[in-house]
């Protein structure tokens, strides 16, 4: 990689973890998102019509950061492509993926509002659409992408069960009640009207039968549309609790790919281990654990700091690191306090899993067991062995 676009690349780095230029290049991005909504809603506003030239400065600087990003994006696009294709194919196919399409759309209108004759309220609309921006920072969205594309088959069979009885509750209504409102239940697509609100239980008054037997069938129809939406819901219920388990798994398993104690591990080793492990957010300035305290759990660090207070002075640990396996090794009371130096994402290991792993991989046990003798011959001031080498692959 061109030394002069290793710095556009890790500007423009969006994983867990970025550098601190990616941050502030995030940031920006953000409030120039937030400033153009902001901006494209508060025009609406007719008591702020004064401020209509300051809303017009936001909005040309919101779009000339879009406009550097999408330029950049495009300039380093063949940096950052894992497969390696020509740069022209590269960029093709950044300009041509949604995120791409969408950071497109964000500028274009602006530049083509003078020659196309766009009414401003829809050019409002597609300024709207620059929140799909988002998408990049903001895993939500691209989780509920995932989940409409995973679930796509049980919610199209969902819609057209939904459609079936919207045509034929608005056939029933409308011979029911043509003769009694010929002017509100003109025809089956004016009832589909009623059918609509009613299944949904919004039920705006605007259409009402009022035969009895209009009555009670509308009743009826107000329950199946209670039914048949609870359906889809969940239908996407269940749709994003297993996106978000595979993503957990698929997180938890990279994390422990990348401790050095089981960098030599295969796969299916990795797996069993990540499986075995509890996810914990910590704040900062919490004690995770506490020197003679009982010792329950052991712990993996996936972001952030920690500091133990060990003597003489105090050791921070960070990323790909481990702590509180001693106390589990030699089944005794926590030999140092852990202080969280940062928010950190941990891994747990409860006492009873990591004695089965142990029992289960003794290439890791031995590991593990020289690191926590290092430490100890560390805490008394001993000189260090030589450290451990990563566990052969099975």
């Amino acid at each position: 990689m061109a030394p002069e676009r290793s710095w556009l690349v890790e500007l423009l780095d969006e994983s867990e973890a970025p550098p601190v230029g990616a941050r502030i290049a995030e940031v920006i991005l953000l409030a120039a998102i937030a400033l153009s909504v902001a901006d494209a809603i508060l025009e609406t506003v007719e008591s702020l019509a004064a401020f209509r030239d300051l809303f017009a400065v936001a909005e040309v600087a919101a779009v000339l950061v879009f406009t550097l990003e999408y330029l950049l994006r495009l300039y380093v696009a063949p940096m950052r492509d894992p497969e390696r294709r020509p740069a022209w194919r590269s960029r093709l196919a950044y300009a041509t993926s949604a995120l791409g399409l969408i950071d497109l759309l964000a500028i274009v209108p602006f530049y083509a509002a003078p020659f196309l004759a766009i009414p401003a309220d829809w050019f409002r609309v597609i300024r709207l659409l620059r929140l799909l921006k988002l998408g990049r920072y903001a895993p939500a969205l691209p989780l509920f992408a995932a989940v409409i594309r995973n679930e796509s088959r049980p919610l199209v069979a969902a819609l057209m069960v939904m459609s079936v009885l919207l045509v034929l509750n608005s056939g029933v209504m409308f011979a029911l009640e043509r003769a009694a409102q010929p002017t509100v239940f003109a025809s089956v697509p004016h009832t589909m009207w009623w059918t609509i609100v009613t299944m949904a239980t919004v039920g705006y008054g605007d259409i009402v039968p009022v035969t009895p037997l209009g009555k009670v069938f509308g009743g009826f129809v107000m329950i199946l549309g209670i039914a048949m939406f609870a359906v889809p819901a969940g239908i996407l219920a269940t749709g994003f609790a297993v996106e978000l388990r595979k993503r957990d798994i698929m997180v938890t398993w990279q994390t422990v790919a990348r401790v050095p104690l089981f960098a030599g591990l295969d796969a299916a080793r990795i797996a069993e281990i990540a499986r075995l492990l509890k996810r914990q957010v910590v704040p900062a300035k919490y004690a995770v654990v506490r020197r003679g305290e009982p010792a329950d759990a052991m712990f993996f660090i996936m972001a952030g700091e920690v500091e133990v207070d060990i003597p003489p002075t105090p050791r921070r640990m960070g990323r790909g690191q481990f702590f509180g396996e001693i106390a589990l090794l030699r089944d005794t009371t926590r030999t140092a306090t852990v202080t969280t130096v940062s928010e950190c994402d941990l891994l747990a290991l409860d006492v009873a899993d990591f004695r089965r792993l142990l029992d289960a991989h003794p290439d890791v046990r031995a590991s593990i067991t020289q690191i926590a003798e290092q430490r100890l011959q560390q805490q008394a001031g001993l000189p260090l062995e030589p450290p451990p080498p990563p566990p052969a692959p099975a």
